[in-house]
């Protein structure tokens, strides 16, 4: 078995997004126009820009509880129902439409820009067959429609009608209807399983799966009871030739990188030399925000 290299990956953010600070539990960024704040709890080192800085967001989020995801948004400026966040996608732009939605997701995870750009090399290898892209738990279809966009035929499947609903929105945005992209709600599990049975193969698979989930018939998702059998039957779903992978793992309470930060900001005066791996969002203030795990493999 071929030895594994820890990487540590950075987003330094794009047109339409930007890590403005972090600290303190939180994060503040931009999105498009509206700059909002969010719980972050790996910020554990202090704020750089001042509390009046901070006080210019247009909305922040305030968690109920221990669960980050469940609060509600104060609104301390107008804010659209939705709005344009544009994304640079090799030959020109797609557009995903952000909403301060029930939870504190804007429908958009800057931080897989370094993936979608990773995608995107991958398919460029492929001259003369259109490569196949199998996008699961696509959400709101950022990589989707990157890849369509690309010309790839692209299949996405989420369990969410809402999310792509939503996605079919960032479709339309995006100007892309004519891009070769399935839109599929069902349950990530079964629709892989009958793909096998199809004898479906595709060149790029991209795998984002929650902690714990339901299906649109109350199938139930575990992540570490599920992923196992998830990932044998993708390997039966990869093309022969060129082909790849990339699997995004947000289920992590605890990180290296917030642990590594927050020493370099207790030992600041002692210099020294820190080591840890991941993916993450560096702001202007220089720290970096540790996100999600992920494995990526191409052949």
């Amino acid at each position: 078995m071929p030895e594994a290299a820890l990487s540590l990956v950075t987003m330094g953010g794009f047109s339409g997004y930007a890590l403005l600070d972090s600290g303190a539990g939180r994060k503040l960024e931009r999105f498009g126009t509206v700059v909002v704040d969010r719980p972050e709890p790996q910020a554990l080192w202090s704020q750089r820009l001042s509390k009046n800085e901070w006080s210019k967001a247009h909305a922040a989020f305030s968690a109920s509880g221990e669960d980050d995801e469940k609060g509600k948004w104060r609104i301390d400026k107008p804010v659209p129902e939705s709005w344009p966040v544009k994304i640079p996608a090799g030959r020109g732009d797609i557009t995903m439409l952000c909403k301060l939605s029930g939870l504190w997701h804007l429908g958009l995870f800057p931080e897989q820009y370094p993936h979608w750009m990773w995608m995107l090399d991958k398919l460029s290898r492929f001259e003369r067959e259109t490569p196949r892209v199998l996008n699961l738990f696509g959400y709101t279809g950022a990589a989707s429609l990157i890849a369509g966009k690309a010309g790839a035929e692209v299949t996405h499947v989420d369990a969410s009608r809402k999310a792509v609903a939503w996605a079919r929105e960032n479709q339309a945005a995006s100007k892309l209807d004519d891009a070769k992209i399935r839109w599929i709600v069902d349950d990530a599990a079964k629709f892989v399983a009958r793909e096998v049975r199809r004898g479906r193969t595709y060149h790029m698979i991209l795998v984002d799966p929650p902690k714990f989930g339901r299906g649109p018939e109350g199938e139930v998702w575990d992540l570490f009871q599920d992923l196992p059998r998830l990932l044998s039957d993708l390997a039966k779903l990869l093309a022969p030739g060129p082909s790849a992978v990339v699997l995004t793992v947000y289920a992590i309470r605890a990180s290296a990188l917030a642990f590594g930060q927050v020493m370099r900001d207790t030992l600041a005066d002692r210099g020294g030399t820190f080591d840890c791996g991941e993916l993450a969002i560096a702001g202007g203030s220089g720290t970096l925000v540790p996100t999600s795990l992920f494995v990526r493999w191409h052949a």
